[in-house]
Protein backbone atom coordinates (compact mmCIF):
# COMPACT_ATOMS: atom_id res chain seq x y z
CA UNK A 1 0.00 0.00 0.00
CA UNK A 2 1.11 3.08 -1.08
CA UNK A 3 0.95 6.57 1.09
CA UNK A 4 0.00 9.46 -0.78
CA UNK A 5 2.02 12.74 -0.14
CA UNK A 6 0.67 15.71 0.17
CA UNK A 7 3.49 18.62 -1.07
CA UNK A 8 3.17 21.66 1.08
CA UNK A 9 2.76 25.06 -0.31
CA UNK A 10 0.20 27.43 -1.79
CA UNK A 11 -1.15 27.22 -4.81
CA UNK A 12 -0.57 29.61 -7.78
CA UNK A 13 -4.45 30.20 -7.27
CA UNK A 14 -4.28 31.46 -4.07
CA UNK A 15 -1.12 33.39 -4.65
CA UNK A 16 -3.08 35.12 -6.96
CA UNK A 17 -6.01 35.53 -5.20
CA UNK A 18 -3.79 37.00 -2.09
CA UNK A 19 -1.95 39.39 -4.32
CA UNK A 20 -5.34 40.70 -5.80
CA UNK A 21 -6.78 41.50 -2.49
CA UNK A 22 -3.46 43.30 -1.31
CA UNK A 23 -3.87 45.57 -4.60
CA UNK A 24 -7.24 46.11 -4.12
CA UNK A 25 -6.48 47.69 -0.18
CA UNK A 26 -3.73 49.02 -1.74
CA UNK A 27 -6.00 51.13 -4.27
CA UNK A 28 -8.65 51.89 -2.00
CA UNK A 29 -5.77 53.22 0.91
CA UNK A 30 -3.59 55.67 -1.03
CA UNK A 31 -5.81 58.56 -1.86
CA UNK A 32 -6.20 58.60 1.68
CA UNK A 33 -2.64 58.84 2.55
CA UNK A 34 -2.13 61.40 -0.01
CA UNK A 35 -4.94 63.58 1.32
CA UNK A 36 -4.00 62.90 5.00
CA UNK A 37 0.06 63.92 4.16
CA UNK A 38 -1.49 67.03 2.26
CA UNK A 39 -3.44 68.06 5.17
CA UNK A 40 -0.62 67.58 7.87
CA UNK A 41 1.70 69.88 5.00
CA UNK A 42 -0.64 72.65 5.30
CA UNK A 43 -1.36 72.51 8.91
CA UNK A 44 2.78 72.15 9.47
CA UNK A 45 3.31 75.59 7.19
CA UNK A 46 0.25 77.23 8.61
CA UNK A 47 2.26 76.58 12.02
CA UNK A 48 5.65 77.96 10.67
CA UNK A 49 3.61 81.13 9.33
CA UNK A 50 2.12 82.04 12.45
CA UNK A 51 5.56 81.17 14.30
CA UNK A 52 7.08 83.51 12.24
CA UNK A 53 4.27 86.02 12.66
CA UNK A 54 4.25 85.85 16.50
CA UNK A 55 8.47 86.18 16.28
CA UNK A 56 8.01 89.39 13.95
CA UNK A 57 5.43 91.28 16.43
CA UNK A 58 7.85 89.90 19.22
CA UNK A 59 10.78 91.55 17.62
CA UNK A 60 9.01 94.84 16.69
CA UNK A 61 7.44 95.31 20.18
CA UNK A 62 10.80 95.37 21.94
CA UNK A 63 12.73 97.39 18.96
CA UNK A 64 10.34 99.89 18.65
CA UNK A 65 9.55 98.98 15.28
CA UNK A 66 6.13 100.44 13.17
CA UNK A 67 4.40 99.01 11.17
CA UNK A 68 5.65 98.98 7.46
CA UNK A 69 9.01 99.02 8.68
CA UNK A 70 11.34 95.67 7.31
CA UNK A 71 12.72 92.92 9.18
CA UNK A 72 14.88 90.22 7.96
CA UNK A 73 15.85 86.66 9.16
CA UNK A 74 19.08 87.61 10.81
CA UNK A 75 16.67 89.77 13.36
CA UNK A 76 14.20 87.00 14.27
CA UNK A 77 16.72 83.99 14.08
CA UNK A 78 17.77 82.94 16.61
CA UNK A 79 17.03 85.37 19.31
CA UNK A 80 13.28 84.91 18.72
CA UNK A 81 13.03 81.62 16.46
CA UNK A 82 15.93 78.89 16.78
CA UNK A 83 16.48 78.85 13.16
CA UNK A 84 14.84 79.98 9.65
CA UNK A 85 11.81 77.55 8.80
CA UNK A 86 11.19 76.51 5.76
CA UNK A 87 7.85 75.45 4.12
CA UNK A 88 6.91 71.69 4.31
CA UNK A 89 5.76 72.06 0.52
CA UNK A 90 9.40 73.00 -0.26
CA UNK A 91 9.04 76.77 -0.57
CA UNK A 92 10.56 79.57 1.07
CA UNK A 93 8.57 82.00 3.42
CA UNK A 94 8.69 85.82 2.59
CA UNK A 95 8.74 87.65 5.73
CA UNK A 96 7.06 90.91 4.78
CA UNK A 97 6.88 94.32 6.54
CA UNK A 98 5.63 94.57 10.16
CA UNK A 99 1.91 94.78 10.06
CA UNK A 100 1.84 92.27 7.34
CA UNK A 101 1.53 88.25 7.53
CA UNK A 102 4.47 86.40 6.20
CA UNK A 103 3.65 84.90 2.97
CA UNK A 104 4.09 81.61 1.47
CA UNK A 105 3.73 80.47 -2.31
CA UNK A 106 1.40 77.82 -2.15
CA UNK A 107 -1.92 79.19 -2.74
CA UNK A 108 -4.17 79.94 0.46
CA UNK A 109 -0.73 79.85 2.85
CA UNK A 110 -1.07 83.02 4.09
Amino acid sequence: MRKSIRKKGFTLVEVMIVVAMIAMLLAIAAPSFVKTRDTARTTACLSNLKSVDDAKMQWAMETHKSDGDAVLWADLSPSYMKSQVACPWGYEYTLQPIGVPPYCPVVGHH
